[in-house]
């Protein structure tokens, strides 16, 4: 695979002409295939001991005489790629060489008299300047050999003239010479003896394009001045003979008769193009320095990710015709397989060959800071912008840029909202390419069905976008391959081996599917157990994990959060005092530093793990402490993680050893999906030889795990019927507001070509798509989002046109849930008629998600606590919501209620005190502690009320009565995205930084993004506690990339501002008179 990077790297500059050539055509340099394999480059012929300057005099002469020749007056090659050299006339350059050929075919076999030694110089320099030929799309190149091997002792002879030959030689040619230098580099080490075996005629077909034979001239054996010449005819063929051959070839490809100077016009305009095009779609393998990349792209992979070599699966899938042909892809390999870095090649290939934006969707928002991340640096060094578009951030519609190109990377949910903008404002055909990570997730819930939506609006808008989507683990491919209209290619190949192992009592099983019963016997457990061990640890646990920690790392899966939590706290009770020793010190940073970003607070079981290098990992740490514990381990810190099944489809943190601690997650048995992301963090990559993942079994699961083991991966099913009002509802919503589709039978249509449509057979089985299609449309419109259009006067039901009411467009602009939305316009309404603006209370209340009030079950004692110690502004929000405390008093003592209250109201008010207390006191340590709620859920809250704030925002711009809403919902939607004081703010705005890392930026004197982006990433870390190199680089990439997205912002406005608008009157008349 070595070959496979290496392809393409650009040859070093032969002679001065060879650079001043390179420069004068660098700004529109383009790749090409190469030429090894086509053919053979010839070995350049031996020059005989000449006089220099009668050599440069018979370059000068022959320039003079070909420059000045007269063209063809018919010429059918597509496209003139021999300038003035192409012309069979008495005095071309081929009559010249024909007559050089033919003095030096008469000369004696066995010797030469002394007067014919300039003869013999001449035919030398023809030979020297040997002329091979080479395809590029449908037309023939030339090319002159720039040095020749002296056998006489004499040294090289370069040819200073050629480069003034080359220069009026149109650009598509010139440019072509460097790959050449590739293919003559490697022929020249060959040997003597090497070159004489092989100096027979070549011939080879190229097999990409068929209707052109490029015939190979003959290697030359060497020449010396004092060596004798053989005249055997069949060791040498006429190099005119090979040009006549070639030149007529091209005339195959009939084209209409232009006028010289009008084709020399059109190839000026469009040569590069064309080029560019047929390099682009060309089937060829070796496309350039890099997959048609520059080679500083490979140099930057090496640079910032270690990535010297790329695998043999992903060369052969960057090279698929499909893919170079732009066609919508699926591909599909085991996790750990590297199927990211080949989505990136895709993505930069768009953004700086096409120049094109390109949309990256991900499931989590962490795994979206962690891709800006580490895609930041490749904007700034290749110069496009890397943009973050989750929870509240993100630009609608996004800035329209004129020179540099966007990378949009979003969660599934910003990503749908994105592609609605950009359909809206007539830009989606600016979007070249969409990659979907996780693809299976289109088959799991609202996001599955949000997911859906997007591809298929993107589909449907726009035939110029590619779309690529990749999985891990997928079942039925077809009815994807069917959506999508996208190829397929599947590799089983892991760069580590993967052994699957089940472990049931003290006996351990390999999974071997060849197997009677899936299962062969491994080994038993030898371990010593003490009494108590085996009552506290009766999976033998603690067995498994010492045999791989602290020198390998070791995941263990555990059904539940709490379960996470004990196994930890269990497996450090038993393991010696030993393990405190490894890497002492950084443990105790990283205790400190856990400390530290949570004010003081430090979680009592982290403090009693992390010493031993065991911590537990799931949704109940912060954000912060989540980076920080993920940064321990990836580091080597920590060396085992008890976790939930959520890091199986999270950041990468692969292990040596896996172990499930039993196969369900919460109370439901393991799906295979979840069985197989689980075990495909084993193994990691550079590091191990061989991974491992052990199911632990009781007796009673046996049947089920065989079964587990054996099955095929789950298929995945549309979700827009299951999900109704996130789904269909939600989908013909948008269809109608963004006109994509607006009458009933555009709808039924669109709607045949979703994934729902395609598996419409499996999924209807009472009504046809028709009927849903037609009472979904009569729902919307009894729920005021829609009506029929009163100017469509078709009386035929399939023509019926709706369009959006001022509700429907503020529903589906905000993207919310269609079942809370005129739930959010009554209480936006009521709002207006006593909106309390002395306090935040009310505002956050009316921005507190519906759909997390349902899962709320309050602490009546907290509730009442916080009710009292209200302020008269704060209670006057309850009152007027009506809570009263009398009520909450009557539910702290039990006492039965009379009077009605609305659950949902009295939930929703006490999320609204959580953070409400939060964004006062902006540590969630003490709010944690204050409503005794784990302090992760209180970080997911304010993560959900912060992007449901910026959905509301936009709600509200669309409905003129709520204006009010406007300028105040901006400033909530920041508090509640930081939740910090405003001076860190800017700091936070930064990704990767939160707010433990912000405070220590702040007070090393890095107040504003300004000072970050021109920090130095070494002054960071020393004066910055626990910053990585790696962390520190990241975030100064990032802030760079920020700041260059604002002030190009800036530049876009002035710009706009300074323009002529076209439709100025002035301007429209001129246009008017010139057509």
């Amino acid at each position: 695979m070595g070959d496979d990077v290496q392809a393409g790297v650009s040859a070093p500059a032969v002679d001065e002409g060879g650079s001043r050539i390179r420069r004068r055509v660098s700004i529109r340099k383009r790749n090409r295939p190469s030429l090894e394999g086509i053919f053979a480059a010839p070995t350049a012929a031996a020059l005989s001991s000449g006089d220099e300057e009668e050599e440069e005099e018979m370059a000068e002469s022959r320039r003079r005489k070909t420059v000045n020749v007269q063209p063809v007056e018919h010429n059918d090659s597509e496209e003139d790629m021999f300038g003035d050299y192409d012309s069979f006339a008495e005095n071309s350059f081929l009559a010249q060489v024909d007559d050089l050929e033919q003095k030096y075919m008469q000369l004696p076999e066995h010797g030469k008299h002394s007067t014919d030694f300039a003869t013999e110089d001449l035919c030398s320099k023809s030979i020297k300047n040997n002329l091979s030929m080479t395809t590029v799309g449908d037309f023939i190149e030339l090319k002159t050999d720039e040095h020749t091997e002296n056998q006489s002792g004499h040294e090289d002879v370069t040819v200073a003239q050629e480069a003034d030959l080359l220069y009026d030689v149109p650009s598509s040619q010139v440019l072509y010479f460097e790959n050449l230098q590739n293919s003559l580099n490697s022929f020249g080490d060959q040997s003597a003896k090497e070159r004489d075996q092989n100096s027979t005629s070549h011939k080879t077909v190229n097999e990409e394009l068929p209707y052109h034979r490029i015939e190979q001239p003959q290697e030359n054996d060497e020449l010396s001045s004092e060596a004798k010449i053989s005249s055997d005819k069949n060791r040498r063929k006429s190099v005119k003979d090979h040009l006549k051959s070639a030149m007529t070839g091209n005339a195959k490809a009939q084209t209409p008769v232009f006028s010289r100077s009008k084709q020399l016009k059109e190839n000026l305009l469009s040569e590069e193009i064309n080029v560019a095009k047929k390099t682009i779609e060309s089937s060829s393998d070796d496309r350039g320095p890099f997959y048609s990349l520059p080679s500083k792209v490979r140099d930057l992979y090496v640079q910032f990710k270690g990535i010297e070599k790329l695998y043999e699966w992903q060369h052969t899938c960057l090279t698929l015709n499909s893919v170079q042909e732009r066609k919508n892809l699926i591909y599909s390999l085991p996790t750990s397989g590297g199927k990211t870095l080949v989505a990136e090649i895709l993505m930069l290939q768009e953004l700086l060959c096409r120049r094109k934006d390109v949309l990256m969707i991900l499931p989590y928002v962490a795994i979206v800071q962690e891709k800006i991340s580490g895609l930041s640096n490749f904007g700034i060094e290749l110069g496009f912008f890397v943009e973050e578009y989750a929870g509240s951030k993100g630009r609608f519609p996004p800035i329209k840029r004129r020179e540099k190109k966007s990378l949009y990377i979003a969660t599934i949910e910003k990503g749908h909202s994105l592609v609605n903008s950009l359909i809206e404002n007539e830009r989606i055909s600016s979007l070249g390419l969409v990659v979907v990570d996780e693809l299976h997730m289109i088959g799991e819930g609202s996001r599955g069905a949000i997911l859906e939506m997007t591809l298929a609006k993107v589909l449907y808008t726009s035939k110029t976008t590619q779309i690529i989507g990749m999985s891990a683990t997928l079942n039925n491919v077809e009815d994807l391959q069917e959506f999508l209209q996208a190829e397929y290619y599947t590799s089983q190949f892991r760069p580590v081996e993967l052994k699957e192992y089940l472990k049931i009592n003290d006996t351990i099983y390999e999974v071997d599917s060849k197997a009677e019963n899936g299962m062969t016997f491994s080994r038993l457990l030898d371990y010593k157990y003490s009494d108590a061990l085996k009552k506290m640890d009766p999976d033998h646990l603690v067995a498994l994990v010492t045999e791989v920690i602290p020198n390998y790392s070791c995941l263990v899966f555990c059904p539940s959060k709490k379960n996470c939590e004990n196994v930890a706290e269990m497996i450090c009770k038993f393991l010696s005092k030993e393990y405190l020793k490894q890497r002492e010190k950084e443990k105790q940073e990283l205790i400190k530093n856990l400390k530290h970003i949570g004010n003081g607070h430090l979680c009592p079981v982290l403090k009693r793990t992390v010493p031993f290098g065991v911590a537990y990992h799931h949704s109940g740490l912060t954000s912060d402490e989540r980076k920080l514990l993920e940064e321990a381990y990836s580091t080597g810190v920590l060396c085992l993680f008890t976790c939930t099944s959520t890091l199986a489809a999270g950041v990468n943190l692969p292990a040596r050893r896996v172990i499930l601690r039993a196969p369900y997650v919460a109370k439901e048995f393991l799906k295979r999906n979840q069985y197989k992301q689980m075990i495909g963090r084993a193994g990691r990559a550079g590091i191990d030889t061989v991974g491992e993942s052990i199911l632990i079994l009781q007796e009673k699961d046996r049947q089920q795990v065989s079964a587990l083991i054996s099955r095929p991966l789950e298929n995945c099913y549309s979700q827009l019927i299951q999900e109704f009002t996130k789904g269909i509802h939600t989908l013909f919503l948008s269809l109608i507001g963004l006109k994509i589709a607006t009458n009933l039978g555009d709808i039924f249509h669109f709607m045949n070509g979703t994934f729902f449509g395609v598996q419409q057979k499996i999924l209807l089985k009472e009504k046809s798509l028709w009927e849903v299609t037609v009472e979904s449309l009569r729902y919307l419109t009894e729920k005021g989002l829609l009506q029929k259009d009163i100017n469509d006067k078709s009386e035929e039901e399939f023509q019926c046109a709706f369009r959006i009411t001022k509700l429907g467009r503020a529903s589906f602009k905000g993207t919310i849930d269609l079942a809370y939305c005129d739930t959010l316009y009554k209480d936006l309404k009521k709002g207006l008629e006593g909106l309390v603006l002395e306090n935040l209370l009310h505002l956050v209340y009316l921005t507190t998600p519906y759909d997390l009030v349902s899962q709320c079950v309050p602490d009546w004692m907290i509730y009442f606590r916080q009710l009292s110690q209200l302020s008269p502004a704060e209670q006057n929000v309850a009152t007027l919501l009506g809570v009263s405390e009398s009520f909450i008093g009557r539910k702290v003592s039990g006492q039965a209620i009379r009077k009605k209250v609305d659950k949902d109201i009295v939930n929703r008010l006490y999320l609204s005190f959580v953070l409400y207390t939060l964004l006062k006191e902006t540590n969630v340590w003490s709010v944690s502690e204050k409503f005794n709620m784990p302090r992760g859920y209180i970080q997911n809250l304010l993560t959900g009320a912060a992007s449901f704030s910026s959905c509301v925002l936009h709600f509200c711009e669309e409905l003129e009565e709520f204006w009010v809403y406007r300028a105040l919902l901006v400033e909530l939607t920041k508090k509640l995205t930081y939740c910090v004081k405003a001076e860190l703010i800017p700091l936070m705005e930064v990704t990767g930084v939160l707010e433990g890392r912000a405070k220590q930026l702040y007070s090393a004197g890095y107040k504003s993004l300004t000072h970050l982006a021109n920090a130095s990433p070494e002054v960071l870390i020393r004066t910055i506690d626990h910053l990585s190199r790696r962390q520190a680089k990241q975030i100064v990439s990032s802030a760079k990339m920020l700041l260059q997205e604002k002030a190009e912002a800036l530049q876009e406005e002035v710009d706009e501002l300074l323009r002529l608008p076209s439709d100025f009157p002035g301007v429209a008349a001129s246009s008017l008179e010139k057509a």
